[in-house]
């Protein structure tokens, strides 16, 4: 089976089931700044399972595009990657455990599906603590099944517990399901699933989401119960391939097998091996990150700086590998062919992804021999690299702070971490790296602040296409409590004229105290409406429309005030140039 094949038997089962299929959300996450990417299926759904109505209904399945960066320097062992695939079911407030329980074991086991041996199958469920019970429930689903008390293991928070996507949200324990492989033997009598050795295999979760995490870290009961699951395809597909690692799926080996070519290769040695997924990895993540239509390209801040740092170790690793200069593009072609027929938006915006490798290769290489010599000098010189130096490599020559890190391992010796951080923060304002742009808030947060800046947002779109013209279209979004920033697209600052010209109309229409209404239709008839809509990949066959009056309307899932008179004085607090034909501003409520 491969990968296309999965996606479609995993989708039409839970179709049958009574599930509406909806596309995958945008790898940018709207509105939420508590993540700076996707990294689950249930992240763009946060909303829903918080008690938003779903156009779609109460239940949902998908295939998600996931990036995660968390465990960005283990890329290149056996299973970490920084992009995925993850197809999930979900209810909302619909069907609970029983159900749950028994479509993963069915679509795990029937011959009609995946087909794996039963008696293969081991599974973990929550075992309780101070902040949740013991999860009985489900323990006793797997025995109704046929699955044995000796292959059901109790597990804590650290292992069966999932959410929030971000520091604050639903949550809930999950029962997890793992795959007895017995080519590799236990590492120990202990071994047990969720063990690391590679014995127990984990290729699906069933979340039981009816906590909230609170600011004071509280976990707080829901009145709603909501399922969200969750099935890895490169994992599984490894499984269902009987291949040992995700790296020789029909997912990887095309990129694997042109590395390996370009670098006149045929039997890696170990270290080979590792540089080799790394550059299949990071390019893949750089191409589908700049694929989607918010249009990041690499630069020194937020998901900007995670394209440039794959990009660049990446080049690092081919450089070792002995790859000559421009190999991105044929890479790049590979995943988008790999990608272009299953996420529209990766055929759309291959010229983007295309200009912005070659651009930044060309950048990069530039910078590169300048900041390795000016390491090296350190180096010589003093027999250490100081956070100063560190901070000093990434700012004056562009070189990411890992790859230093990473070369001044290779030497014995460690970078001052706690002073780059503390000189990184005084630069905050120019730069801001993927670990350190979080804020409190988001879609998980549906307070009175989030909630009028949200709404707020809509009315700064609708009048700066009032002042500037119907050419600005959204590129991103991001609120806190303390504020709202939008992305948008234009080639300039606006004037002082232009700004009060903006900050007038959306007072006006707050001073209207303008009705907010919402409407479920289906997308054609949205957009036919004149609904705004500039992210074409997040949006189903039926679509949520909120509208201001007649001075608003666009396609959004909340959460939105119900009356504009409530949202105080709005003023624009700043604004600046971020890309090739982009403009920030941020803007408060008074």
């Amino acid at each position: 089976m491969n990968a296309k094949e999965l996606r479609k038997m995993y989708l039409d089962f839970f179709k049958e089931k009574g599930h509406a299929v909806i596309p995958s959300a945008s790898l940018m996450p709207e509105n939420d700044p508590t993540v700076l990417f996707t990294s689950a299926g249930m992240h763009p759904l946060v909303p829903y399972l918080l008690g938003e109505p779903h156009p779609e209904g109460t239940r949902l399945a998908s295939c998600q595009k996931c990036v995660r960066t968390t465990d960005i320097d283990e890329v290149g062992d056996t299973t970490h990657l920084t992009f995925f695939e993850m197809l999930g079911n979900w209810s909302l407030n619909d069907y609970w455990k029983k159900e749950a329980i028994s479509w993963s074991y069915e679509f795990l086991t029937s011959k009609k599906y995946l087909g794996f041996d039963p008696e293969k199958l081991w599974v973990t469920v929550f075992a309780g603590d101070d902040d949740a019970e013991r999860d009985e429930e489900s323990a006793e689903v797997w025995k109704s099944l046929g699955i044995p008390e000796e292959r059901i293991y109790y597990l804590g928070k650290k292992d069966n517990w999932w959410g929030p996507a971000g520091s604050t949200g639903p949550c809930g324990p999950d029962t997890e399901m793992f795959i007895e492989v017995d080519e590799i033997p236990r590492c120990s009598d202990g071994c047990r699933p969720g063990c690391s050795c590679g014995h127990f295999v984990e290729v699906w979760n069933d979340v039981f989401m009816y906590y909230n995490k609170q600011e004071d870290g509280k976990y707080v009961k829901m009145e709603r119960r909501n399922i969200d699951t969750g099935m890895g395809v490169e994992r599984t597909l490894a499984m269902l391939q009987g291949v040992q690692t995700v790296f020789d799926t029909d997912l990887f080996l095309p990129l694997i097998d042109k590395i390996k070519e370009m670098a006149g290769i045929e039997n890696p040695d170990a270290h080979q091996t590792r540089l080799i997924r790394v550059v299949a990895d990071h390019v893949k993540s750089a191409v589908m990150i700049m694929a989607d239509d918010r249009k990041v390209s690499p630069s020194n801040v937020e998901a900007g700086y995670i394209v440039r740092r794959l990009i660049r170790k990446a080049i690092h690793s081919a450089d070792i590998l002995g790859i000559e200069k421009g190999f991105m593009k044929n890479l790049a072609d590979i995943v988008i062919q790999m990608y272009g027929d299953v996420y529209d938006e990766v055929e759309r915006n291959k010229d983007f992804i295309h200009q912005n490798l070659e651009l930044e290769e060309n950048k990069f290489r530039k910078t590169l021999r300048k900041a390795l010599n000016k390491l090296h000098r350190i180096l010589n010189e003093t027999g250490s690299i100081t956070g100063a130096d560190a901070f000093l490599l990434f700012t004056s020559f562009g070189l990411p702070v890992e790859m230093t890190r990473e070369i001044a391992i290779e030497n014995g010796i460690q970078v001052d971490m706690k002073e780059f951080q503390r000189q990184f923060e005084e630069h905050r304002e120019k730069s801001r790296t993927a670990t350190q742009g979080k804020f409190k808030g988001g879609l998980a947060d549906h307070s009175e602040e989030i909630t009028k800046l949200h709404t707020a947002t809509h009315l700064l779109q609708a009048a700066l296409r009032k002042v500037l013209g119907d050419s600005v279209t959204q590129n991103g979004s991001n609120i806190t409590k303390e504020r709202l920033r939008f992305d948008f697209t234009f080639d300039r600052k606006l004037t002082p004229e232009e700004v009060k010209a903006v900050e007038d109309i959306v007072n006006e229409v707050i001073q209207a105290n303008l009705e907010v209404k919402r409407e479920f239709m289906p997308y054609e008839d949205a957009i036919n409406s004149g609904a705004l809509a500039f992210f074409k990949e997040n949006y189903g066959d039926t679509v949520s429309v909120y509208a201001v009056g007649d001075f608003s309307r666009e396609l959004c899932g909340g959460p939105h005030v119900e009356r504009t008179g409530i949202l105080g004085k709005f003023k624009i607090a700043k604004q600046k140039k971020i890309g090739a034909g982009i403009m920030r501003i941020r803007a408060v409520l008074e």
